[in-house]
């Protein structure tokens, strides 16, 4: 099963994130836009992995400090569109954590450097320059989510387990 590690949106995070997509489709932005319920941030991708259980011993063990998440900067990797958040410490240094927890565990994981972010648009094209207005929205973060993601006629679905 196709695994990794996520902190999944609140509601109010969600809300703010799709009327920012909403904007760019008005813009002429086009793309595959995330769906509302996908919106997630990836902490750690595993791929096909078939233990999942071994996964929540090490996300149990490695403790999540409640931290703010708030939405700041824009970005993008090659075509793909994201938002950005506040530069947090408490993350990065949990990532860190989570990481090498998982590679003590022989628990394999895309070893990419960690950029916190949020995906909103894949395959980006627009005819014309667009503006990314990203609203102020935050959240308290208080766990890190085991997610399996599957193809369901012809979506991506993502479960928390």
């Amino acid at each position: 099963m196709r695994l990794f590690i996520a902190i999944r949106l609140s509601d109010e995070m969600k809300k703010a994130l799709v009327t920012c997509m909403h904007d760019l489709k008005k813009q002429g932005v086009e793309g595959n836009y995330v769906p509302a319920q996908n919106l997630h941030m990836t902490l750690a991708f595993l791929g096909e992995y078939d233990d999942p259980a071994k996964v929540k011993d090490v996300i149990r063990k490695v403790p999540l400090p409640e931290f703010r998440l708030s939405l700041s900067e824009k970005g993008n990797f090659g075509n793909i569109l994201w938002a950005g958040v506040k530069g947090n410490q408490k993350l990065k240094t949990y990532v860190k954590d989570l990481r090498a927890a998982l590679a003590e565990e022989g628990i394999p994981f895309d070893r990419e450097k960690f950029v916190p972010h949020i995906t909103l648009i894949r395959k980006v094209s627009a005819k014309k320059p667009y503006q990314v207005h990203l609203p102020k929205a935050d959240m308290t973060v208080k766990k890190a989510s085991l997610m399996r993601s599957e193809q369901k006629n012809g979506k991506m679905v993502y479960k928390e387990l």
